[in-house]
């Protein structure tokens, strides 16, 4: 007589019990949902303005940003065409007590300079200053005048940069302080390619914006460095007592 077959092993979820078989496809269902509901407010984020973004368009940008922003400037069917270059200079309270103002440094070159030839360029160096202008822009009106939390926070984001940038650039100099600082941008537009025969103006475009205080942003770092001196001293104190 024939030997009686084996049943076949179960393999992936059916082998696993009702309870875990349950388990796993809440799970999935989980996951999908999430993934769904995600693509969908990445979706609205990047559509044109309808019903659904004008009632909740403050939610979705809550998911949204940072981590997931989304921009059309590389796919879109009309990219940056227009080169921005981000300059600052400063006023810079002198050691003899005097005030005296630097030339315009242009950020946007040094960024350039760095990238140029560098196989592995920082992110720093390619994103910092360039979104940080990005950010100002899109918070502010026509009059450099902030709009929205945001927008102040833009403003001290430049600032931030400009310190750090000067103080690389040794713009104080020796015993100088940098009280204020102000930024430009200097935009020109792409030539377009002889076969298209688009005309463009090759007359770039400048916006000054108006001279910022430093003060905030110096007595912070004052405070941070009065911190750690005094941490410092707290622990040398102990090691001598010890």
């Amino acid at each position: 007589m024939p030997s009686a077959r084996r049943p076949e092993a179960r393999t992936g979820v059916a082998a696993l019990s009702p309870r875990y078989q349950i388990g796993a496809v809440v799970a999935l269902a989980v996951v999908a949902v999430a993934v769904c509901a995600h693509l969908g407010l990445v979706f609205l984020h990047v559509a044109p303005s309808n019903t659904l973004t004008k009632q909740h368009g403050a939610a979705v940008d809550e998911w949204v940003f940072p981590e997931f922003e989304q921009n059309w400037k590389l796919f879109a069917p009309n990219p940056l065409q227009q080169n921005v270059s981000v300059q600052v200079r400063a006023e810079i309270g002198t050691a003899d007590g005097g005030i005296r103002t630097t030339g315009w440094y242009d950020l946007s070159a040094e960024d350039g300079r760095a990238i140029d030839g560098n196989p592995l360029p920082s992110h720093t160096q390619q994103n910092e200053l360039r979104r940080a202008w990005d950010f100002f822009v899109a918070t502010h009106d026509s009059e450099d005048r902030p709009v929205g939390l945001r927008g102040s926070l833009s403003e001290t984001y430049l600032r931030r940069i400009a310190l750090l940038r000067l103080d690389r650039d040794d713009a104080a100099g020796p015993g100088g302080v940098v009280e204020r600082v102000q930024y430009r941008s200097r935009t020109t537009n792409v030539k377009p390619p002889s076969w298209s025969g688009e005309k463009v103006s090759a007359r770039p475009v400048v916006r000054e914006l108006p001279w910022w205080s430093v003060s905030p942003e110096t007595e912070d770092a004052a405070d941070a460095a009065d911190t750690a001196a005094g941490k410092a001293g707290r622990t040398g104190k102990e090691g001598g007592a010890a």
